[in-house]
């Protein structure tokens, strides 16, 4: 069931970034941007569209905030893929996209990719009323900047730097920015929609984010790279601290399945509507990708 919902969702987005990027000129930074926005799973466009469900907001109003997550989240990855980021070499099982064009079009794919994602939540489409598509942008702003996603790359830089391991609080925090603040964006924009208050998904969302990325620690130790489609083992090579190497594997285990108890909690408002967002949260540390 849940599967058939998510490659549901992967299909409405999908056709919806296909639109966005119809008309660009054919140029390689237009194909780098293509190339960027295919395949992956779409969780965070799913939490747009499943949030705004439970609001009685359709898919089809849903899936322009939707896209623009998924835009956002592929300039992400363009940009800490590069050289002077992870370095990382492939992506979803392919090359990354400085890899297969240069570092000139990965800086110029991203972002046109990030300011994509503006554009479509700025237009009407997305939203008959302008202050709500406002919200969507000031707050999808925040939780990608300096208050959220660029802040959470800046202190994973500075960890490599620091000449000591980051603590348990110290990477807690860091990846509630670098990961969790667009899984968090995601999962409240339904109720951005709806022009609802956005705490009753607030807990959920910031429990899911955690969880997240506790299981790509965790893959990042026991993952197959054929499966997850990147490098494993990259962490540790790197002397990085992470969950696990904090906690182990069977306590960064017993944290992520404690989080995603949390996130179920959290969503008891909703009753059974919310089963989609439960799904989503026991699929996030049940996944090889």
């Amino acid at each position: 069931m849940f599967e058939a919902q998510l490659k549901s969702a992967a299909a409405r987005i999908e056709t919806r970034l296909a639109s966005a990027l119809a008309g660009a000129a054919d140029q390689p930074v237009t194909h780098a941007m293509r190339y960027a926005v295919s395949g992956g799973k779409r969780l965070r466009g799913f939490l747009v569209i499943e949030g705004a469900a439970l609001y009685g907001i359709p898919a089809e109003q849903a899936v322009h905030a939707a896209a623009a997550i998924e835009a956002l989240h592929a300039y992400s990855l363009v940009h800490d893929d590069m050289p002077c980021m992870d370095n990382d070499d492939l992506r979803r099982g392919q090359p990354t996209v400085h890899v297969k064009w240069d570092d000139g079009t990965a800086v110029l794919a991203g972002d046109a990719l990030q300011t994509l994602a503006f554009e479509m939540l700025a237009d009407p489409s997305c939203h008959q009323d302008p202050t709500v598509r406002i919200d969507l942008v000031a707050s999808l702003a925040r939780a990608s900047g300096i208050d959220g996603m660029v802040l959470g790359q800046a202190q994973d830089i500075a960890a490599e730097t620091a000449g000591r391991p980051l603590t348990l609080d110290e990477i807690t925090d860091l990846q509630a920015n670098k990961t969790g603040a667009l899984i968090r964006w995601s999962a409240e924009a339904g109720a951005r929609l709806a022009r609802a208050d956005i705490a009753p998904l607030s807990g959920y969302a910031t429990a899911l984010g955690l969880a997240f990325q506790i299981a790509d620690d965790i893959l990042d130790v026991e993952g197959d790279s054929e499966k997850t489609g990147k490098r494993v083992q990259k962490d540790a090579a790197a002397g990085k601290a992470t969950f696990v190497s904090l906690l182990g594997l069977d306590g960064a285990r017993a944290r992520a399945r404690a989080l995603v108890e949390e996130a179920e909690t959290a969503l008891a408002v909703f009753g059974d509507r919310a089963d989609p967002l439960r799904a989503a949260a026991r699929f996030v540390i049940a996944r090889e990708a």
